[in-house]
C-alpha cells in the first residue's frame, strides 16, 4: 500500500457533516478482501474495519478511473534488469458472466453461454505487461496489435523507455499472415503456430509462462466469473491482480 498511495487522487472535499472518511488502507484492504474471496460486496464484512462494501466498490471504481494501477511495478522490475524483452507471450483465457452489459457475448467454446475473455501479453518469464478483456465472442488474433499497444513505455534503465519486444509467441489462435506483416513492420519477429501442422513444434517450451500467468489470474476467485455488470469494475480487478502478481517477483528481487 506504500506504493500505491502517493498515486490515489485526492479526495474530494465534504459539502456536509456526516461520518469521517473512511481511510484508503481499510478500503483497499476490504478491495483485496474481495478480489482474493470473490465474495459479493453487499457481505462484505465490516467488522473487520474495512468500511462498506458500496465504500470500497466507490473507491475502486476512482482509483480505476484515475490509471492507478498502470505501470506500478514494472520500472522498478526493470531497473533491476528483471524484464525479459527478447521474447513475449500472448493468449486468452475464456471465463462465464453476465448475459448483460459490455464485452460480454455468447461463448463459441461453451455452447454459447455468456462470458468474458482474458486477454494478457507478458515477457519471457511471465511478468504481464499488458492485459485487456472483451466479449467471449471476439476472436483471439483481433486482439493482438491492441494489446501489444497498450504495453506501457517502461523506464529505469539509462536508455530510451521500451516498450516491445524482440519476439512474439503465440497459438494458432493467432495464425494469419497479415498480423504476421504488421509484426515485422514494428520490428517485432512473430512465432506463431500454423493452423493444420501437427503438433510437436516446440513452441510450449516459450508458451506455457503465459498459461502459468492465467493460472494466477484465476486465482483470484474474483475473477473466475464475470459478475459486475460494468465492464470498468471488472477491468479494475483484472489490473489490481496483474500488479499483485507482478509484486511478487519484485519481492523475489528484495
Amino acid at each position: 500500500m506504500a506504493q500505491v498511495e502517493p498515486l490515489l487522487p485526492e479526495p474530494p472535499p465534504k459539502l456536509a457533516e456526516g461520518r469521517p472518511r473512511v481511510p484508503d488502507r481499510q478500503a483497499s484492504c476490504g478491495i483485496l478482501f474481495v478480489l482474493h474471496t470473490g465474495i459479493q460486496w453487499v457481505y462484505l464484512p465490516q467488522e473487520l474495519g474495512f468500511g462498506s462494501g458500496m465504500t470500497c466498490w466507490r473507491r475502486l471504481a476512482a482509483w480505476n478511473e484515475a490509471g492507478v494501477w498502470d505501470q506500478l511495478l514494472l520500472n522498478k522490475l526493470r531497473s533491476k534488469n528483471q524484464l525479459d524483452w527478447s521474447r513475449a507471450v500472448i493468449d486468452s483465457s475464456h471465463g462465464p458472466g453476465r448475459p448483460q452489459g459490455p464485452k460480454s457475448g455468447p461463448s463459441p467454446v461453451d455452447r454459447a453461454r455468456p462470458g468474458s475473455k482474458h486477454h494478457i501479453i507478458t515477457d519471457g518469464q511471465g511478468i504481464p505487461l499488458a492485459v485487456s478483456l472483451t466479449g467471449g465472442n471476439r476472436n483471439d488474433v483481433t486482439q493482438l496489435l491492441p494489446l501489444l499497444d497498450k504495453i506501457p513505455a517502461v523506464a529505469g534503465v539509462v536508455v530510451r523507455p521500451r516498450r516491445r519486444p524482440d519476439m512474439l509467441f503465440a497459438d494458432r489462435g493467432y495464425d494469419h499472415d497479415k498480423y504476421r506483416r504488421l509484426l515485422r513492420q514494428r520490428g517485432i519477429r512473430p512465432a506463431i503456430a500454423e493452423r493444420g501442422q501437427p503438433h510437436g513444434t516446440g513452441l510450449g517450451t516459450f508458451r506455457w509462462v503465459v498459461e502459468r500467468t492465467i493460472s494466477w489470474l484465476h486465482g483470484f476467485r474474483r475473477l473466475r466469473i464475470r459478475w459486475e455488470r460494468r465492464d470498468d469494475i471488472h477491468e479494475a480487478f483484472l489490473g489490481l491482480a496483474v500488479c499483485l502478481i507482478t509484486h511478487r517477483h519484485v519481492q523475489r528481487l528484495c
